[in-house]
């Protein structure tokens, strides 16, 4: 079984309020090619943390979840810290953000950016 097959197996979730977002956003650029992308790298307070920008390009080896025209993608090193994930945007006191809901996190950060494993 291949990368691409295996992790298909295992989805990362796209709320409807991140689709609609992320709608809006790619209508704004005047792009529809853009793809959003969720990654993890090092560092925050808890040791991990997540990251989001526009894309163009999806890479061979990306994990792909499309719903409703919009395409999310995640790079094979972040996938293995997303995997059963939950991709939502909130707008509350706290500002608007995109944010991760991670069930293999063991701890979080106040901010919700950062992560442990």
């Amino acid at each position: 079984m291949s990368v691409v097959q295996e992790q298909a197996a295992i989805p990362v979730f796209f709320t409807e309020s991140a689709v609609h977002r992320v709608q809006e956003l790619v209508e704004d650029e005047g792009n529809p090619e853009l793809k959003l992308r969720v990654f993890v790298t090092g560092g925050g307070c808890s040791g991990f943390q997540y990251g989001f920008t526009f894309d163009e390009n999806q890479a061979e080896d990306d994990a792909a979840v499309e719903r409703d025209g919009v395409t999310l993608l995640v790079d094979p090193l972040s996938y293995q810290y997303l995997i059963g994930a939950t991709v939502d945007y909130e707008e509350g006191l706290m500002g608007a953000q995109f944010r991760v809901q991670n069930p293999n996190a063991s701890s979080t950060c106040g901010c919700g950016s950062s992560f442990s494993i």
